[in-house]
């Protein structure tokens, strides 16, 4: 397989988690596997350097923190990578954001939010994101990014 198109060096990518995936590894490991989320981070940094591109990874429980990320992310990085957690099932505000930034955008989630609980089939985010990965555990960070990558490089 040959190897991917590299987007120019120093392109950065946001990815952003949501409420409580700090507590990855520790908080139902059963459901969202035993990976930390420095352990994510560190994959998204070297997939996204693999691509030539630099990922900023940030974490917050908190909604108006996760949208000034998105914001500040419009004139600081040329894609999302977000696993906006329980925030995707009640954030109209996190949706606006990213359809506000008109960046592209990949959505996340370490379990298959469409085999659990009704109340999480549905993601505010979905709509606004060009794509979504859910149920690949911490791999789908990694399919994530490399998606992101070749979307940019279409986009270039």
């Amino acid at each position: 397989m040959p190897n991917p198109p590299v987007p120019p060096t120093g392109v950065s990518v946001l990815v952003l988690n949501g409420p409580n995936l700090n507590l990855l590894g520790l908080r139902e490991p059963e459901v969202y596997g035993k990976d930390t989320l420095a352990g994510i981070d560190e994959l998204c940094r070297s997939t996204a350097a693999a691509h030539g591109l630099r990922a900023d990874c940030r974490q917050s429980n908190h909604e108006g923190v996760l949208v000034d990320a998105i914001h500040e992310a419009r004139t600081a990085h040329r894609g999302i990578v977000i696993n906006p957690a329980g925030y995707s099932h009640t954030s109209v505000a996190v949706r606006d954001a990213l359809a506000a930034v008109e960046l592209p955008v990949v959505e996340v989630h370490l379990s298959n939010i469409h085999r659990r609980e009704a109340f999480r089939h549905h993601s505010h985010v979905s709509a606004v994101a060009d794509s979504v990965i859910c149920g690949a555990g911490a791999h789908g960070y990694a399919l994530a990014v490399t998606h992101l990558a070749k979307l940019l490089e279409e986009n270039r």
